[in-house]
């Protein structure tokens, strides 16, 4: 499922956006400030992003995610309309800009558009990372071309690791992507799927970060 995540400080707004979002199929996690922006994005699929945010100035978000190397589109919505406000965002790296106060239909159509640019891998046959290999049309799984059985909710989770190889995705993003938010947050069932997928492709093909979440090796 497509994640998108909200950088939003003004609970209303991030609200009236999420059921939206949420309404037109995507998974939605909100963020309201700088910190949490930061740790949500990584992995997502596109950022809504606002710019004035309690703990700094949301453009901060975006030049960190552009210095780290993460192309994710990113939409800026905020109340600065200013030309030197958009041009600085555009020249950092944003991929639109949208002034508050917002058009829903308006946001949506650009949130399409966006990930409908960025959708060349979505559209790939097969995901490969190492000598481990998904075929998304028979949603098959082989490690050193050896055919691995996977369950429907672990294709699912590999799915998502390898479409997001190199980065490291949290628990939270994990839950949101592969279960949806109709999980407990709290629950351990994404540990529990990733000791299986060790158990089929190899212990030390996924890497447990420390503090942050999981993420795929090369081996």
């Amino acid at each position: 499922m497509t994640h998108i995540v909200i950088v939003e400080d003004e609970e209303r707004i991030s609200s009236f956006m999420a059921k939206g979002l949420k309404a037109a199929g995507y998974a939605v996690s909100v963020a309201g400030t700088v910190r949490e922006g930061l740790m949500s994005a990584a992995g997502a699929d596109l950022v809504i992003l606002d710019l004035g945010l309690p703990d700094g100035d949301g453009l901060s978000v975006l030049r960190s995610l552009r210095d780290r190397g993460d192309d994710v589109p990113v939409i800026i919505l905020s109340a600065r309309t200013a030309v030197n406000d958009t041009v600085a965002g555009l020249d950092l790296g944003a991929d639109d800009y949208m002034p508050k106060p917002l058009r829903f239909e308006e946001l949506l159509a650009r949130v399409r558009l966006r990930l409908k640019k960025t959708s060349a891998q979505e559209d790939a046959v097969t995901l490969s990372h190492g000598s481990l290999t998904l075929d998304l049309r028979t949603r098959r799984a082989s490690v050193n071309g050896k055919e691995v059985d996977l369950s429907a909710r672990e294709f699912s989770l590999a799915e998502t690791l390898l479409r997001h190889s190199g980065q490291v995705l949290s628990r939270e993003q994990l839950l949101a992507q592969v279960w949806g938010y109709d999980y407990d947050p709290g629950s351990n069932v994404v540990d529990v799927y990733i000791g299986y997928l060790r158990k089929k492709f190899g212990q030390e093909r996924i890497e447990t970060v420390r503090g942050m979440g999981y993420r795929l090796r090369d081996v």
